[in-house]
């Protein structure tokens, strides 16, 4: 997944503070959806930077998608599955199937919460500075090379 973020701090270690405004689902323009009054929120993460951006430079983040793909599936995929699972049982075993359906799906969901606990909070996605970012009057263009200045 690749992001445009601003850089507010440099560390000793290859690394640095980056900074990222998630926006609503309108990017910003509340106007054009009736006005939701989302409020932008501000993420800080760090990112290795082997670029050697600065503070206040506009960079693209790369970060790793199997994390992110796998906690997804989790939240996504095993209730459903645990649902159509017990509602095929419960046809099995007699008329029990949207409640041993409901059963799965909530054994799912608790899945879910332990996975959640004990796996996605402890994974670390790992995030690198690829490219600097250069305004234009057209929006923002991605500079590829490695020459910054």
């Amino acid at each position: 997944m690749e992001q445009l973020v601003r850089v507010r701090r440099v560390y000793e270690d290859g690394t640095a503070q980056v900074m990222h405004i998630r926006e609503s689902a309108c990017s910003g323009d509340c106007h054009k959806c009736s006005g939701c009054g989302a409020a932008k929120e501000a993420l800080l993460f760090t990112a290795q930077n082997p670029l050697g951006a600065r503070p206040g430079d506009l960079v693209k983040v790369v970060s790793e998608s199997a994390p992110v793909l796998k906690g997804a599936m989790v939240l996504y995929v095993l209730p459903l599955a645990l649902f159509f699972l017990g509602y095929y049982l419960g046809t099995c075993f007699g008329s029990f199937g949207p409640a041993a359906g409901g059963l799965g799906f909530a054994l799912g969901i608790a899945g879910v919460v332990v996975y959640d606990r004990k796996v996605a909070r402890r994974q670390k996605i790992g995030y690198t500075i690829t490219a600097f970012a250069e305004g234009t009057s057209a929006g923002v263009r991605i500079r590829e090379d490695n020459s910054h200045g």
